[in-house]
């Protein structure tokens, strides 16, 4: 009995002893303990406290970018949305139907647009607004606040095809767009703007046909009401993520973005269900004697 109790002991002490050397193998071959890779994954404390982005910004080329918008040439927010299904995007990247055209023309749809995001965010201001002042102290203090507080550093970063796109201040009442700068974007190759707050001057943009999506009118200027924050940064508009390089999508319908890695399998998809739409009311139109438009060419 004793030997059999033995030999149990040696036979248990191996099998710990081989558990053991398992262990131990296992624990060089992942290089560190749970603890060890924690403490290594943790990001540099300071580097937080100085401000860390944590969605980087991809680049992409003038000639990336048109390629992916000639793949999108002639879709409208129905048949992106249709492609952003088929590749299990449902319900993402539509905007809130908040934010809206500001005009509309429904012979040539040139209130339609289509372009690549560039962004921009501002914020909401904590500096006192101007006192009373006279004439030129005022003009001088809205000076400085548009050069050091509220500026345009976005308009270098616009090329043919550039979509703006606007985080603004939610609840101030601010024409951060208008009818003077939107023409100047216009001029360096801005398709449309899309704000997820407010635009002023709106008859005036009508008249010049700079395709504009918003919520609603605002009517005061930037200085005392907000400040620029961020330039080419992931931002919120409309309730949706924008990155910088998306494909932005607005007309009558409302406005879709299109993440730029899904932007060429939705587009694909999207132009089948075009041209069949097309196809399918042009033999209507023949049916009903109606003379072709521009929806259906």
């Amino acid at each position: 009995m004793e030997a059999r109790s033995a030999k149990t002991t040696v036979r248990v002490s191996l099998v710990v002893l081989i558990g053991l050397l398992g262990a131990s193998m296992l624990f060089v071959a992942t290089g560190s303990e749970p603890t060890v890779a924690n403490q290594a994954a943790k990001p540099d404390i300071e580097e937080l406290r100085a401000g860390r982005n944590f969605i980087p910004t991809k680049v992409y080329s003038a000639e990336e970018d048109e390629r992916i918008l000639q793949l999108f040439e002639g879709l409208r927010v129905a048949d992106v949305s249709d492609g952003m299904d088929k590749v299990g995007l449902t319900n993402i990247g539509l905007m809130s139907p908040e934010i809206h055209a500001a005009w509309k023309d429904t012979k040539h749809f040139t209130h339609r647009f289509i372009g690549i995001a560039v962004t921009v965010r501002y914020v909401p201001t904590n500096k006192p607004p101007a006192p009373r002042m006279e004439t030129k102290a005022f003009d001088q203090w809205v000076g400085n606040w548009y050069s050091k507080l509220s500026s345009e550093p976005f308009v270098p970063l616009i090329r043919n095809g550039t979509a703006l796109v606007f985080d603004d201040a939610p609840n101030s009442d601010v024409g951060s767009i208008g009818s003077n700068n939107i023409m100047g974007w216009k001029l360096r190759g801005c398709v449309g703007v899309v704000t997820g707050s407010t635009a002023r001057d709106t008859d005036e943009i009508a008249t010049e046909k700079v395709p504009l999506y918003f919520s609603k009118p605002g009517r005061g200027i930037r200085p005392g009401r907000n400040e620029v924050e961020s330039v080419n940064r992931p931002i919120v508009c409309g309730g949706v993520l924008v990155e910088p390089g998306d494909v932005i999508v607005a007309d009558g319908d409302g406005v879709i973005v299109v993440p730029r890695a899904q932007a060429r399998e939705v587009a694909e998809y999207a132009k089948a269900t075009l041209d069949g739409d097309k196809a399918g009311r042009r033999k209507l139109y023949k049916k009903l004697g109606l003379p072709l438009d521009d929806s259906v060419k």
